[in-house]
């Protein structure tokens, strides 16, 4: 089982971090890549995560659609919603 988790900084708004967590086919995707073209994954991670941010088109429509299209996203919102209102939370700071 391959699994790859990332803290990607993203220089948009300032330096903020943001932590991204692969399935098992994309994180042996970017490892292969990385290795190929030898760079770090989460560099690569984040530069394919930027590529990407700025050629996301930002029109409401497109991003429900893009919302919609993680299954099961929304569930994870609610469960996350959840936990927050239980205060089963982390701190930034401890992760």
């Amino acid at each position: 089982m391959v699994s790859f988790r990332a803290i990607v900084s993203l220089m948009a708004r300032g330096s903020e971090r943001l932590n991204v967590t692969l399935d098992d086919e994309y994180a042996a995707k970017l490892a292969r890549l990385a290795e190929r073209t030898h760079v770090q994954e989460g560099t690569l991670a984040r530069s394919l995560l930027s590529q990407a941010i700025d050629e996301a088109d930002v029109d409401a429509e497109n991003v429900v659609q893009v919302l919609d299209g993680i299954s099961g996203a929304f569930e994870r919102a609610q469960l996350g919603l959840r936990q927050a209102q239980k205060k089963r939370t982390i701190s930034v700071d401890e992760l």
